[in-house]
């Protein structure tokens, strides 16, 4: 394996930022903000892009040295990729669909077939057409009409999320002329076959907030809004009862679940709550038939499983327990079928299945991997004795198996291929328990090359982390870590507070008032896994995204002598400022997360921890931060602040470079190869500054 033998030194010609100072009084406390002026909503003010593009610059020049070895992770990345792949088909309807990507395509054409083989296909989409001339392209939401002979699609050329929608007849190659402009992405149909509903999003704030009923063949200025939430911290969504009898808007806030209904065959009726809000119920409902299937958080933090009927589902009090609560298992959801549900539970972080049929009979299905990521795939066939389950680990490849529900049995249908001399027998992995400053253990998964892995304290470490939202960054394959084993370093996940690993109460305790706990954990586990011997001790590489950028940052104010290196993508940073101001995209859908700093005592905890406001005069690691000028949910302008200031504070020699995608969003680049580009950057980055 070819190494680097690259060092990094630092240039001096760093962009300087001017300081503009901005006063932001809030309960009689005043902060300045020398670089406030770096926000532009409209993103276009001439001063702004100069100085983003003199970053982009600073970081090429700063990181010329090691363009050739990046250029050659990049192809070592790419050659890992099947350039010839396809999905499994899956049926719906009387159709099997499928996806297939050739070559050096960037995207996918989508297809379908009356027979499970394909031989008669019939391209319904090519993205790469699609694409063309956009430097960003994603494909939202594809939508089947119930008669099979009409198509939705949503697409956003621009990374901001807000997604056109187009229609076709499948049978014909043109568009129809209907085009839903400034859309969520979602499209639900009516089973009338020409009325389809979706999500109208405000262009300011970004938030999708309310529904519009669509009629096939009349201008988008005659849709009719049919239901506006009025608590803007709400998120909105659409979707379809698995029986396909009822039309979905789903509302969700982190702590409160909300849900209005429609008859899918009556679309010119009025949207009914399907119960009374309740703060702080969370619940996911699905109905197949004349049951209704509940996971509710009522009197139970850890959910259960509840059923009802179409009389008693509005009053909680008549609803059946179907599975009841148990403090030591979180139960994530329930997949329906006419004879069989699968419920999946997770118990100490681990996934498994519990097969139920109508005779109320339980199997468990289980995996053997010491951790690894196990789904629900895709199941559009309610009436099936079989099921589909993905699954993953640090060191299998993604795996799709079909279950037979009646014994379990596993039939391995399709794994992802790695080309290359990929071996897992190569690699190990690990389950780890360490003990936090507080006494409460944190699980952290790990993957190495086992012969490159001593143990003695001489790999270089690279620590990934998230803690945020409850949800919980799984242990599965990467074909790109491949890259960072094979030249010895240990790969490990840290299962800090406020993912939903251990249960509910993981992710209370790394949310608001004991966001803290987060970052602590984090670096509890870096130090562990050093004393441990998993990694060297100036060999710690750290790296998070967006509410894991928010780890890094704080982790690098308040621990910075662990880390030799940290990447920094899309993060959250400047996090008091941005809770502060309801007019920011999505700021009022997080007060449920990170707390409401118009309350004095959030605005104290916040004003603690959020990385901007906690840069200080010391030496920090070598950092990489990226962004997207177009992020719709974390704005540029956080991480081009943050930097501006770090250099002002910072007293080491470290490299500090920024790097902004003028043409991208959250999810950075587009397409299956450009995107490699990013994660070459990081590595080659990291293994140049280990000296490897």
């Amino acid at each position: 394996m070819a190494q680097s033998n690259l060092s990094l030194s630092v240039l001096s010609n760093a962009p300087v930022a001017h300081k503009q100072p901005h006063t932001l009084t809030t309960h009689q406390k005043t902060r300045i903000d020398d670089y406030y002026w770096m926000r532009d909503d409209d993103r276009s003010e001439p001063a702004i892009l100069k100085h983003l593009e003199a970053e982009n610059n600073y970081c090429d020049q700063q990181l010329a040295k090691i363009k050739p070895f990046q250029t050659q992770l990049f192809e070592e990345l790419k050659g890992r990729i099947v350039k010839d792949d396809n999905t499994y088909p899956v049926k719906d309807g009387e159709y099997w669909y499928h996806s297939e990507v050739r070559g050096d395509d960037e995207y996918s054409r989508h297809y379908r077939s009356r027979s499970m083989t394909t031989a008669d296909k019939q391209l319904l989409l090519d993205v790469n057409l699609l694409a063309e001339g956009f430097e960003f392209y994603e494909l939202g939401e594809v939508a089947i009409s119930p008669n099979e002979q009409l198509l939705a699609y949503s697409e956003d050329t621009d990374g901001r999320r807000i997604y056109v929608v187009k229609f076709k007849k499948i049978d014909s190659d043109g568009l129809l002329e209907d085009v839903l402009e400034n859309t969520e992405g979602q499209v639900v149909w009516a089973n009338d076959n020409k009325t389809v509903f979706y999500v109208k999003k405000d262009l300011k704030t970004l938030l999708g907030y309310q529904v519009y009923r669509h009629v096939l063949g009349t201008p988008q200025s005659d849709d009719v809004l049919v239901y506006e939430e009025q608590d803007r911290s709400f998120f909105m969504g659409l979707g379809k009862s698995r029986d396909e009898s009822l039309i979905i808007i789903d509302l969700a806030t982190t702590e409160t679940n909300d849900m209005w209904v429609l008859d899918a065959n009556q679309p010119w009726g009025e949207f009914a709550q399907l119960m009374p809000r309740e703060e702080s119920h969370e619940f996911d409902i699905d109905k197949l038939d004349d049951t209704f299937y509940i996971v509710t958080n009522w009197q139970a933090k850890n959910f259960r499983l509840m059923t009802a009927t179409a009389t008693t589902i509005a009053d909680k009090m008549q609803w059946l327990e179907h599975t009841p609560h148990r403090a030591e298992v979180l139960l994530e959801g329930v997949e329906i079928f006419n004879d069989f549900l699968v419920l999946t539970e997770r118990e100490q972080g681990q996934t498994r299945f519990i097969v139920i049929n109508k005779q109320q009979q339980r199997m468990t299905l289980e995996f053997d991997d010491p951790c690894y990521y196990a789904a629900i795939a895709m199941n559009p066939e309610h009436d099936s004795h079989v099921a589909r389950i993905y699954y993953s680990s640090l060191t299998t490849p993604g795996s799709l198996y079909e279950v037979d529900l009646n014994n379990g049995k596993k039939a391995l249908l399709k794994q992802q291929q790695v080309l290359g001399d990929f071996d897992p027998e190569n690699y190990a992995s690990e389950r780890l328990m360490i003990t936090a400053r507080d006494g409460v253990k944190v699980p952290i998964s790990l993957v190495y090359r086992k012969d490159t892995f001593n143990k003695d304290g001489t790999n270089p470490l690279f620590q990934y982390g998230y803690g945020a939202y409850g949800y919980t960054i799984d242990p599965s394959f990467s074909s790109t870590s491949l890259s960072l084993l094979d030249r010895g370093f240990v790969y490990a996940i840290a299962h800090v507070r406020g993912s939903e690993m251990l249960g509910r109460d993981w992710y209370e305790q790394g949310k608001k008032e004991h966001k803290q706990n987060s970052f602590n954990d984090f670096v509890d586990a870096t130090n562990a896994l050093v004393a441990q011997g998993y990694g060297a001790q100036d060999k710690v590489f750290a790296s998070g995204g967006s509410a894991g950028g928010l780890l890094m940052g704080s982790v690098v104010n308040q621990a910075p002598e662990l880390y030799l290196g940290v990447g920094c993508h899309v993060p959250f940073l400047d996090v008091l400022t941005t809770m502060l101001d309801e007019s920011i995209p999505l700021t009022t859908n997080e007060y449920d997360e990170w707390g409401n700093p118009n309350d004095l005592d959030y605005y104290n905890v916040i004003d603690k921890y959020s990385p901007y406001d906690n840069i200080k005069a010391q030496a920090y690691p070598n950092i990489l931060v990226t962004t997207g000028l177009h992020d719709s949910q974390v704005q540029y302008w956080e991480p081009m602040k943050w930097v501006a200031k770090m250099r002002e504070y910072k007293t080491d020699d470290n490299i500090l470079v920024f790097k902004t995608d003028m043409d991208a969003g959250h999810g950075g680049a587009s397409g299956r190869f450009k995107s490699l580009e990013e994660k070459a950057l990081e590595m080659a980055f990291f293994i140049s500054l280990a000296k490897i």
